[in-house]
């Protein structure tokens, strides 16, 4: 099990897309054939988070968000311990160079069934992918999960016929 945690707050809260840019394209948790992926998946846990003092806005012309410093938002995301430094490595290059690793300090949420909607819970010191690609790149919308998951997930998972990014990173 890895030492290395992360926060996320884009695409890579969608477990569909974590577990494809650290195992690959056609990893699944089900196949026989993959079972030392999935035992490292399996060591992966994953925990609702929010991250004060920024907002996930659009990137413009782009289905992924970015994360820019800002005093009076919050962005909720995952907080995601159980990586190694090669998973770490992999990320950076999913991400590109318009991301920088930062620390930042996350809010764990906790309720009673453990969906996160509830309480905030302890803090977490962690490293997150902020957006530097510039301003002006991003549009003034925040960046919605659920939309997300809801319009756009398929064609990062290659669910769909669009073939844009069934490839490896």
């Amino acid at each position: 099990m890895g030492d290395k945690t992360a926060f996320f707050y884009g695409t890579l809260m969608a477990r569909e897309i974590l577990h494809r840019v650290l195992y690959g394209p056609s990893f699944s948790l089900t196949s026989p054939s993959h079972a030392p992926s999935q035992l490292l998946a399996s060591q992966l846990t994953i925990t609702p988070a929010l991250l004060p003092s920024y907002c996930r806005h659009k990137v413009r012309h782009a289905d992924y968000p970015g994360i820019v410093a800002s005093p009076a938002h919050e962005v909720r995301g995952t907080y995601v311990t159980g990586l190694t430094a090669a998973d770490v490595w992999k990320l950076d290059r999913f991400e590109g160079d318009e991301y920088a690793l930062e620390d930042v300090t996350v809010t764990l949420l906790a309720d009673e069934e453990g969906k996160g909607e509830g309480k905030k819970g302890e803090q977490r010191t962690t490293k997150s992918y902020v957006y530097t690609a510039g301003r002006h790149r991003l549009e003034d919308e925040e960046w919605d999960y659920e939309v997300f998951r809801r319009e756009k997930l398929w064609r990062w998972t290659g669910q769909g016929s669009d073939e844009e990014y069934k490839g490896e990173w």
